[in-house]
């Protein structure tokens, strides 16, 4: 008897956290909170309050950033989904290349998830003739391994 059930693995799965950079910024507001509790209350309450600060900041932006992944046969780029049966060649870009991509050649008809700090993009065409999306185009520190995982999963 054959197995019947559809592939619901996880073939791929990326996290587009935000640079270490970004994160060390949105943590220097916890001393500038401190900064204004010291007048009303201890040093050592404003020191608290800071860091507390600090971290449910950095915690909150890890936790906001969206996740790349294909299921089975599904592709999610953040809070979007589609089938890969519906998706043509993915094409792998780094450089200049996915500069262009993310920027003036930048289709006003696709899907974009686009994260600064991230060179790498994937842009796949659109194949469903019902759809209004022409293409996605997906941030991703690791393209190859993306267009690979697309071109598994179709297969």
């Amino acid at each position: 008897m054959q197995n019947t059930a559809p592939d619901t693995r996880t073939r791929y799965r990326e996290r587009l956290a935000p640079s270490l950079w970004l994160l060390v910024t949105v943590a220097l507001a916890g001393p500038m909170v401190s900064l204004i509790f010291v007048p009303i209350g201890s040093t050592t309450f404003a020191l608290i309050v800071g860091a507390a600060v600090s971290a449910l900041l950095v915690l909150g932006a890890i936790a906001v950033t969206p996740v790349v992944r294909i299921d089975g046969d599904v592709l999610r780029a953040g809070r979007a989904h589609i089938e890969v049966r519906h998706l043509g060649e993915p094409v792998a870009l780094i450089g200049e290349d996915a500069r262009s991509a993310r920027g003036p050649a930048l289709p006003a008809r696709g899907w974009h998830l686009i994260r600064g700090g991230i060179d790498g993009v994937v842009v796949v065409p659109n194949i469903d003739a019902d759809d209004p999306v022409d293409t996605w185009t997906i941030s991703t520190r690791t393209p190859d391994r993306l267009a690979a995982a697309i071109r598994a999963a179709k297969a």
